[in-house]
């Protein structure tokens, strides 16, 4: 008879899949990438593992709400400043 061993170890490790989801959120929800990132890298921390995706995630996350809050607040002042000088009513 064959001697059954069970099917050797893939290259998953915890958080794999949920870093790469946290990336991608990272380009459409900033915030959900950011939250989703850092859960992805705790998890492979934990389990001694490094996770590129996630931690690309989080960099990108950071990057891309700070850059949306300057352009929100840039929008304001905008249109703050036509209201004010009688341009838009």
């Amino acid at each position: 008879m064959t001697n059954l061993q069970p099917a050797p170890a893939g290259t998953d490790y915890p958080g794999k899949t949920l870093g790469i989801v946290g990336l991608v959120l990272a380009f459409v929800f900033t915030l959900a990438g950011l939250i989703v990132s850092i859960i992805a890298s705790n998890q492979s921390k934990a389990a001694g593992f490094t996770n590129t995706p996630a931690k690309v995630g989080i960099i990108l996350s950071i990057v891309f709400l700070v850059l949306g809050v300057l352009i929100g607040i840039l929008y304001a002042v905008i249109i703050a400043a036509a209201v004010s000088s009688g341009i838009v009513y």
